[in-house]
């Protein structure tokens, strides 16, 4: 089964460290020694201040408009991204020889100027009540006099940066409302071309031309109902003269029927019966012969060219009858019925008329239906030009604003280049250090002496935790084996033992010492590489 941890009492604890002092005590000298040998060499570092305060416009607000505190810090902070850029910070390095000792370890230009940066500190200045808007820029370095001179110059390239950030601006605020302007300009000019298409192509149905409209919609429709009028009576009339010459032609019929059967009938004739008669006589004749002669007799022949020549005869007297019935009947058909011209002369007429007049009616109808179309467009395009002239007031508002803002960044440019505008202005000049601000040599000795202790402490533990898991008392046999201790035997030394033990405890001790004083210049110059102490220093 497993015991729990067997706790220790503090007197137990002390008995420890008395054991381990040594232990503790030589590395807590060799590296509060060193700490404080480097920091001791440190060199000194002065701190040169200047202030600046924003300076308000000498002009009124209605003029140039005053910048609010968001837009004002981010102004100075951008100028701030300029200020410690390397195109700014790497001139001052070479003019003022800054920076020797890194320099010339060939340390990279790039970390020196991050280093400059760190040493830069700009910061809003409250500690007086009479200024408002006002910050500090500081800087610090190992020589008072080169300080001094670079914080100056930082404070001069703040107030150029400023002037050149506000002409900048002023310059692409300018830029940038021209292109406003011009655009908000082709798109008035777009609106107002569009509004004037509009009107043209919709000039018949314009909201002011609906009065019109309704008046020129009556009066068609008045025209229209005259025409339908009128159409009827010609048709009723039509309608009429169409019955009588009806009736007029069947007249006609009846009285060509008529006239037809008082034609003659040429068979009827004593001439045409006396051709059948002979005819008949013929036949009868030519029977007989036949009866005794053959038809190739001359009789014969001679008596059937006779026969021949009477069916002649009747054929030619019927066909002349029937051609002079003919020319009778055309005649008759021909005759003109001065009545039934006149009557088709009229139904023409009105039929004309009415096709004229359909026609009107037609027109008539098309422009009342186009009248109409351009009577229900009217509220569209009353709602269309509304849109329009509601686009077009919006276009030139914006217009108006935007020259409005022109005008008073023309203003502001003008008095950014008079000196006018608000602008940055140093009150206090940089400072000539007199004290340095760093290092704090007593706060890193005191910082060397506890980190010594610490890593003493650390090197006793390492040799007494593995003990304090095992019996070594008395005390740890009782609580590990739940078993009363009869009997404690002490250690036993042989007299050459006695002897050597506290001859070895004199060597250990002696070379512990000769370790630190060996290892203090070691951990001096591993400080010194390592530049610990000199970034905290800073």
């Amino acid at each position: 089964m497993s015991v729990e941890f067997r706790q220790r009492t503090p007197g137990e604890y002390a008995q420890i460290l008395w054991k381990r002092k040594w232990l503790i005590i030589l590395p807590t000298i060799a590296i509060a020694v060193a700490v404080a040998w480097v920091v001791w060499r440190l060199p000194n570092v002065y701190e040169s201040t200047t202030l600046l305060i924003v300076k308000p416009s000498n002009m009124s607000k209605e003029v140039v408009p005053t910048l609010s505190d968001v837009d004002l810090s981010l102004r100075i902070n951008n100028i701030g991204q300029v200020v410690v850029s390397r195109s700014s910070l790497e001139p001052l390095i070479y003019k003022y020889d800054l920076y020797q000792p890194e320099r010339a370890s060939k340390e990279p230009m790039e970390l020196i100027i991050e280093r400059m940066r760190k040493d830069i500190s700009v910061e809003v200045d409250k500690s007086r009540n009479d200024i408002t808007n006002a910050f500090k820029i500081s800087y610090r370095e190992r020589d008072p006099r080169k300080t001094q001179l670079v914080t100056g110059e930082l404070a001069d390239k703040y107030v150029s940066a400023q002037i050149d950030a506000a002409t900048n601006s002023a310059s692409a605020n300018k830029q940038f409302i021209e292109q406003q302007l011009k655009q908000k300009k082709d798109e008035l000019d777009e609106v107002d071309r569009q509004r004037l298409q509009y009107m043209t192509e919709h000039v018949g149905s314009l909201p002011n031309s609906e009065t019109s409209l309704i008046g020129q919609l009556a009066g068609l429709r008045e025209q229209q109902k005259a025409l339908i009028a009128d159409i009827g009576r010609m048709r009723d009339n039509r309608t009429a003269l169409g019955k009588q010459l009806n009736e007029l032609q069947q007249q006609s019929e009846i009285d060509k029927d008529e006239s037809v059967e008082f034609r003659t009938d040429i068979k009827a004739s004593p001439a045409y019966g006396q051709l059948v008669q002979r005819k008949v006589a013929l036949e009868a004749a030519i029977q007989n012969m036949l009866t005794t002669l053959k038809p190739a007799n001359p009789d014969v022949k001679a008596a059937q060219a006779e026969l021949d020549a009477t069916k002649r005869a009747m054929d030619e007297m019927v066909a002349s009858e029937e051609a002079k019935n003919e020319r009778i009947r055309k005649r008759i058909e021909q005759r003109p019925d001065l009545r039934i011209g006149g009557l088709k002369s009229d139904i023409q007429r009105i039929d004309g008329e009415i096709t004229r007049q359909q026609q009107i009616l037609d027109q008539s109808s098309g422009q009342i239906e186009e009248l109409q179309q351009r009577i229900n467009g009217v509220p569209a395009s009353t709602v269309a030009l509304e849109a329009l002239n509601r686009d077009y007031q919006t276009k030139k508002g914006e217009y108006d604003d935007l020259l409005k803002k022109k005008a008073s960044i023309d203003l502001s440019a003008e008095a950014n280049v008079t000196a006018q505008g608000e602008s940055l202005q140093v009150i206090d000049p940089a400072n000539l250090p007199a004290q340095p601000v760093a290092p704090k040599r007593l706060l890193l000795m005191a910082l060397g002496l506890a980190v010594g202790a610490c890593i003493g402490l650390l090197f006793a533990a390492l040799f007494e935790v593995p003990r304090l898991l095992t019996i070594q008392t008395t005390a740890d046999a009782v609580h590990y084996t739940g078993l009363p201790v009869l009997i404690s035997v002490p250690e036993l030394l042989t007299p050459q033992e006695a002897r050597w033990r506290p001859q070895r405890r004199m060597l250990l001790l002696f070379a512990g010492i000769v370790a630190t004083v060996v290892s203090i210049p070691a951990l001096a110059l591993a400080l010194k590489i390592t530049g610990l102490l000199s970034r905290l220093a800073g």
